[in-house]
């Protein structure tokens, strides 16, 4: 049951990254998910090798791979 759930938000976070690539800050904004959800549905994406991450200054950015 959870990973469904976790699956289907990594869902919105893929949506919400179509458009390019956006901070965590802005992903969470766009997907309405807590904190909690938001996170592991980026690491589902990112075992999936399907996000790349990049900091700069300590910011941390997201994108489709």
């Amino acid at each position: 049951m959870l990973s469904e759930k976790i699956g289907n938000n990594a869902g919105l976070v893929w949506a919400a990254l179509a458009g390019g690539e956006l901070n965590v800050k802005a992903v969470k904004k766009a997907t309405k998910l807590a904190e909690k959800d938001l996170n592991l549905a980026l690491g589902w994406l990112a075992r999936e090798g399907k996000v790349q991450f990049n900091e700069v200054e300590g910011e941390l950015f997201v994108a489709l791979a």
